[in-house]
C-alpha cells in the first residue's frame, strides 16, 4: 500500500479527535473517507499532510514514516492537498495560482529569474503552459487569466484541484472538493477524480456527497468520533449497521 496509517491518534487537551485510526490507500486507488460532521476526517488529512502531528501512531508513505515531517517535506515526497476552506491568492489569476503549486518542479533559482536569464524564462513559459493545461483538465480553460476573486465558488474549488495536481503528486488529498457545486459540476469532478487515479495517482477523498463517494471510490473508510467504524467496498460499507447508525441514529 502506498499510504498507510497505523493506530494514529490526535488529542487536543481532553478531546481525542482521532482515536487509533488504521487504514491504507493503495497505488492508483480512490479511497473515500466519510463520516458525520465532527468525526475527525479533516483532522486525519491534516495529520497526513503534516499540518498537525500525531499524538501517537505512525503514518507511512511507501513504507517510510512521514509523521513528524514538516508539510513542505511531505509535499516534496509526493503528498499534496486541497483544503476545506478555499485558500487561493485572490488577486492572482487562476493560472498564476496553479503555477504556485508547481514550485516543487521548478529548478531555476530566484536570481536567474530576476535577471531574466533564458533558462529561467523557458521554465516560466513551461510552467504557464502546464498550468493552462491543468485548468483545461478541470474545465476552466477559458478562465485562466481571470482573477481568482472573480471566479464562482465552484470554479475556485476547481482551481484548487488544478493547483494540487501541479506538483504531480503520488497521493492527492481532497477535502470536500465538490462543496458548493451544482450537480453537473459534481459529475465533472467525479470524472476528473477517476481520471487522476487512472493516471497512477492515489486519491484520499473526504466528501459529504455520499452518492459521489459510492460512485468513484474503490474502497471507503468510515470514521465516527475519531474511530474507524467500517472499511471496505462502497456497497459493503453502505449496508454496515454501524455506518447506518452513525449517519441516521440508532432508531434507523
Amino acid at each position: 500500500m502506498l499510504l498507510s496509517l497505523e493506530r494514529v491518534e490526535r488529542v487536543f487537551g481532553g478531546v481525542r479527535a482521532v482515536d487509533g485510526a488504521t487504514f491504507d490507500v493503495g497505488a492508483g486507488e480512490v479511497h473515500g473517507l466519510i463520516g458525520p460532521n465532527g468525526a475527525g476526517k479533516t483532522t486525519l488529512l491534516n495529520l497526513v499532510s503534516g499540518v498537525l502531528r500525531p499524538t501517537a501512531g505512525a503514518i507511512r508513505l511507501d513504507g517510510e514514516r512521514i509523521d513528524g515531517l514538516a508539510p513542505d517535506r511531505i509535499a516534496a515526497r509526493g503528498v499534496t492537498r486541497t483544503f476545506q476552506n478555499i485558500r487561493l491568492f485572490p488577486a492572482l489569476s487562476a493560472a498564476d495560482n496553479v503555477i504556485v503549486g508547481e514550485h516543487l518542479r521548478r529548478h531555476a533559482p530566484l536570481w536567474r529569474r530576476m535577471l531574466f536569464l533564458r533558462a529561467a524564462a523557458d521554465e516560466e513559459r513551461s510552467a504557464r503552459a502546464r498550468a493552462e493545461a491543468l485548468l483545461a483538465r478541470v474545465g476552466l480553460a477559458d478562465r485562466a487569466r481571470e482573477r481568482a476573486a472573480s471566479l464562482s465558488y465552484g470554479e475556485q474549488r476547481r482551481v484548487e484541484i488544478a493547483r494540487a495536481l501541479g506538483s504531480e503528486p503520488r497521493v492527492l488529498l481532497l477535502d470536500e472538493p465538490t462543496a458548493g457545486m451544482n450537480p453537473a459540476e459534481v459529475e465533472a469532478i467525479g470524472a476528473l477524480i477517476r481520471e487522476v487515479a487512472q493516471q497512477g495517482h492515489s486519491v484520499l477523498l473526504v466528501e459529504h456527497n455520499v452518492p459521489l463517494v459510492m460512485s468513484v471510490c474503490d474502497r471507503v473508510t468510515v470514521v465516527s468520533f475519531g474511530k474507524v467504524i467500517a472499511r471496505g467496498r462502497p456497497a459493503e460499507v453502505a449496508r454496515d449497521p454501524a455506518v447506518i447508525t452513525a449517519y441516521l441514529g440508532s432508531d434507523a
